[in-house]
């Protein structure tokens, strides 16, 4: 089913960007959502050629609808819905340079959290 315009909530969801349409508007709610630059709501209407920028657990993506769905498809036709221009992830180095505490160690004592903020750098 294509359209010239679709609300945003659904069509990220169309596009499996969000596994859920309610995830996708509570995204759009909280401000991790943005059309052409500006915040959206779920309500807004998208069409061709807009660019979305969302966080998705914690990285960003950039898509440019390449055609408004009103139903989720599948992951196949996805590729020809969207242009994906999201920047690479990062390496796992750096996600691995964060220090971990292990399981059941409970709260960290405030020489422990001074430690911490020293190796992220929020130390003085």
């Amino acid at each position: 089913m294509e359209v010239q315009s679709v609300r945003l909530d659904s069509w990220i969801w169309a596009v499996r960007l969000f596994k859920t349409r309610s995830a996708a508007a509570a995204a759009c709610r909280g401000g991790h959502v943005r059309v052409n630059g500006t915040p959206a709501k779920p309500g807004h209407r998208i069409g061709p050629d807009d660019e979305i920028r969302l966080r998705v657990d914690g990285l960003e993506k950039i898509v440019v609808v390449v055609r408004a769905i009103g139903k989720r498809v599948g992951a196949a036709v996805v590729p020809e819905c969207l242009i994906d221009r999201s920047p690479p992830p990062p390496p796992k180095e750096v996600l691995a340079s964060v220090p971990r505490r292990d399981r059941g160690a409970g709260r960290p004592t405030k020489r422990d959290r001074r430690e911490i903020d020293r190796l992220r750098g929020l130390g003085l």
